[in-house]
């Protein structure tokens, strides 16, 4: 840790208290005096030095510190150890997420001690005097991974695998036999064969050549390698894909409820080849409708123990970069045999819903089926069609919005929060080079679409784990049955207050009572924000104070969507969780109708390996979406190379102590204003309040302001962008 050598100005008590405890802290096995801690904080006046030995004095009495001989300290070493998974920072700092600790472990870069990213390691916690827990890497339990991404450099008699967007990984030594065809300057894959002790670099081999740093196809393959996120199917998996009989037999016809003479169309992306879900709708002849959610019947392809479901397993879900798919299930299924392609007959699982023209639902069914899509719809087409109310089944297009809107109403009003998902958006070259940047905004029939989704898994998740009034001769307990849950738990009280002070600073309010008080709210206030200059900003921040969603068999139920119950179901062609879904909904159907259970449910019925399961699930989803970014991020930085020395404005979204971050309005990119390039005066990171000010011009910059910069340098290596910080943009009055 850095501190100013020289201080204009004394320090009062708190600060310098402060200062002590992290000089402390984040050295932790170092012994000081009082002058040498003085010497640490850059106070050179001897009375700040007496009160630094008063306070050291102090710490002592509070078992904060012990003193090792007279007038020398240390932090005071307690027996308490956690374990759990570190995640690195960009500043090169870390935390350590434990489930026996209700708040993350900061970790100071020189306390890591050779961990890295999502790496299980022991920690031992410090005595604390903050709200924040820290304490230093003793013990790295499992390493997440043993193969690093990095570039080629060859010297005469040895070569190493550097990467330099991983300020906690260290250059990997290769012996010249072990380069494997590798060149200088290249990218490539390196295998860790010895771990480095007492600081060494660790030795390995390359095991992978990727190409030409730069090359489209090199980076977005680097990408995921450096999530450890497998890329090509192995060539037994292809083959054992290619054996599956993708023809309807008469027999499994004969077993399936027949939706093929139902008005069925699919809506998708443009670009979407996997089309996994279909909506069926047809009035029946008491003015009701039946709308029918069909699912691809993946889990009838798929069988457990299988080499395919190994791999489905294993990759837990597809992957979606800036300009492809890397898809959980081999092509030959994802987008042929399981894919809901317009006038072929597929086989479904299907949620099927009667309902009036309020949307209640009047009854429902499960089961597998048949169908035979009539049309293939974009989200643009479909849109058009509504806008317009011409084209291709515009009546049924409009009764399906209709329902969709008056259950997504419903929702709201049970407490759903109406978090708005932007995606960011690129237009791509033939060569994979980004010409422009959008961001797309959900319209009605993305909504509609999900609608229905959501009405499809939480009824599935209520008809499989829901308990049941017991009926006469049910000889099963359904109040025991287990079920792979989506869980978006409540979120943290303290993060929720502070997020509702930070909000009032832009003169919105946030009421942060019962639950449906604080949904409610937060609704109101995501409604007023929307076309703000600060929207963006504020909606991230909203998106940060709640917990994350994730899988598991112990069902908490849905904070974000108010629901008690709630699995995935609709897109088992890209997730796993949903395959695993399927099985349950159908052995319990087995079950409740008195039918054969069937076999492929049989594992997942036990509570602790479901469990492991669901979390290996939530795992490759946090890896997948972290490619994701990476993949935008980088398109981001490729898309301004041309564009260095240019000004912009833009809003700033971050306040850290190294800088500040700013999103160009124009095309959403996002770069750092770094605190030692702001020269116009000395200014000073005031973590509470989410800003910068200077000491000398009263000048500040926070959260939300609008800003003018200029491109000051890009690094796609890096993924990086800097910005030199010209003026704030004053609002007009």
């Amino acid at each position: 840790m850095k501190f100013p050598k020289k201080q204009k100005k004394q320090k009062n008590k708190g600060l310098l208290l402060k200062d002590i405890t992290a000089v402390f802290n984040h050295n932790s096995r170092k012994e000081y005096n009082y002058k040498q801690v003085a010497a640490e904080i850059g106070v050179n006046s001897e009375a700040e030095r007496i009160v630094i030995s008063h306070l050291l004095m102090e710490l002592k009495n509070q078992d904060y510190l012990v003193e090792t001989e007279r007038g020398k300290y240390k932090l005071k070493q307690v027996e308490k150890y956690l374990s759990g998974r570190i995640e690195m920072t960009n500043n090169g700092s870390a935390y350590v997420i434990c489930e026996d600790s209700e708040k993350d472990i900061f970790i100071a870069p020189q306390n890591i001690r050779g961990a890295f990213q999502n790496d299980l390691v022991k920690v031992t916690v410090y005595p604390s005097r903050s709200r924040r827990p820290e304490g230093e890497v003793v013990q790295i339990i499992k390493r997440s991974k043993e193969e690093f991404v990095g570039l080629v450099e060859i010297a005469p008699k040895f070569a190493f695998l550097v990467n330099p967007n991983q300020k906690n990984v260290p250059d990997i030594f290769i012996p010249l036999a072990k380069l494997n065809g590798a060149k200088h300057g290249e990218k490539a894959i390196a295998k860790i064969t010895l771990w480095s002790e007492n600081g060494k670099n660790p030795e390995g081999e390359i095991v992978r050549v990727l190409g030409k740093p730069g090359d489209n196809n090199t980076e977005m393959n680097a990408i995921m390698a450096e999530y450890g996120l497998p890329v090509d199917f192995p060539q037994e998996v292809e083959e054992e894909a290619k054996k599956i009989a993708v023809e309807i037999s008469a027999d499994e016809l004969q077993n399936r409820r027949d939706f093929r003479a139902k008005t069925t169309f699919t809506i998708d992306p443009v670009d979407a080849k996997d089309f996994d879900d279909a909506l069926s709708i047809d009035r029946m002849l008491d003015g009701t409708w039946e709308i029918g959610v069909h699912i691809a019947d993946v889990a009838h392809y798929v069988q457990p123990g299988s080499i395919l479901d190994d791999e489905a397993l294993n990759r837990g879900t597809s992957v979606y970069l800036v300009d492809r798919c890397v898809p959980m299930l081999p092509e030959v299924l994802s987008n042929f045999a399981c894919s809901l392609r317009p006038n072929e007959e597929k086989l479904c699982f299907s949620a099927v819903f009667q309902m009036d023209e309020n949307a209640d639902i009047l009854s429902q069914w499960f089961g597998r089926t048949v169908i035979k899509s009539n049309r293939r719809f974009s989200y643009e087409e479909a849109q058009t069609i509504l806008d317009t109310e011409v084209g291709d089944y515009c009546e049924e297009l409009k009764t399906l919005n209709t329902l969709a809107r008056k259950l997504r109403d419903k929702r709201f009003k049970e407490g759903s929060i109406a978090f708005e998902k932007s995606e960011v958006k690129f237009t791509l070259d033939e060569n994979g080079k980004p010409t422009g940047v959008y961001f797309k905004v959900a319209k009605d029939t993305n909504k509609l679409i999900e609608d229905f989704m959501l009405l499809a898994n939480r009824k599935v998740a209520e008809y499989c784990a829901k308990p049941k009034k017991e009926e006469k001769g049910n000889q099963h307990d359904s109040s025991k049955r287990v079920m792979v849950f989506r869980i978006h738990d409540n979120p943290d009280p303290d993060k929720l207050n502070d997020f509702a002070g930070f909000v009032s600073r832009f003169g919105y309010s946030l009421k942060t009572g019962s639950k449906m008080q604080t949904a409610k709210s937060m609704n109101k206030l995501l409604s007023n924000v929307a076309g703000k200059r600060e929207a963006g900003m504020i909606e991230q921040l909203a998106i940060r104070t709640m917990a994350k969603a994730v899988y598991s068999a112990d069902n908490v139920g849905h904070y974000g969507l108010a629901f008690d119950y709630y699995t995935h179901f609709t897109s088992p062609i890209r997730r796993y969780p949903d395959i695993m879904a399927h099985r349950l909904l159908n052995y319990y159907l087995a079950l409740d109708q008195g039918k054969q259970k069937p076999k492929d449910a049989r594992d997942l019925l036990q509570y602790d390996h479901l469990e492991e399961l669901c979390k290996h699930a939530s795992d490759m989803e946090r890896l997948a979406a972290e490619a994701e970014r990476a993949s935008i991020k980088y398109k981001q930085v490729e898309f301004l190379l041309d564009k260095v020395g240019q000004n912009f404005e833009g809003i700033i979204t971050g306040v850290t102590e190294w800088g500040l971050y700013v999103e160009i309005i124009e095309n959403h990119c996002e770069g750092l204003v770094r605190v030692k390039d702001m020269t116009d005066d000395i200014y000073i990171f005031d973590e509470d309040n989410f800003c910068f000010h200077g000491r000398n011009s009263r000048k500040f910059y926070q959260l939300g302001d609008k800003v003018l910069i200029k491109i000051k340098r890009t690094d796609l290596v890096r993924k990086q962008v800097d910005f030199i910080l010209i003026k704030k943009v004053e609002a007009k009055v």
